[in-house]
């Protein structure tokens, strides 16, 4: 059965997408810690992200850092945290989080409910300013 992120790169499932290549995808995370969080996945469906290939895995952190370059430019934050759970959804992925303060990474604590119109309106912001 194909990963919740796989129906969203064949576009089963809708997201707010904020860049895609060929290989991969990155979107925003519909119940971030902090406005902004982003998801950055390969297209591949691989369960763990230390299963990917060389190239795969190194692609996906090149691109990450074009995402995480566009976030950083219309979110207000000191920088971008990175983090690999990958306990959640079996098909890696990195979080993208704009941080202020180590606490900011904290996925136990309570998560942000943006709506839909939020999402939209900071996923276009990101996408643009990727593209710029």
């Amino acid at each position: 059965m194909a990963s919740i992120f796989s129906r969203i790169i064949s576009r089963e499932i809708p997201a707010h997408i904020v860049a895609e290549s060929d290989e991969y995808l990155a979107f925003l995370d519909i119940n971030p810690l902090t406005q902004g969080h982003t998801l950055v996945i390969p297209k591949k469906e691989v369960d763990y992200i230390y299963d990917l290939d060389d190239e795969t895995l190194s692609g996906l952190h090149v691109f990450a850092k074009k995402v995480a370059k566009g976030i950083e430019s219309v979110i207000d934050c000191e920088r971008i945290g990175v983090t690999v759970i990958g306990l959640e959804v079996p098909h890696a992925h990195v979080h993208l989080i704009p941080i202020n303060a180590v606490d900011d990474m904290n996925f136990g604590r309570m998560k942000l409910a943006p709506t839909n119109e939020e999402l939209a309106e900071t996923a276009q912001k990101i996408k643009e300013a990727i593209h710029s």
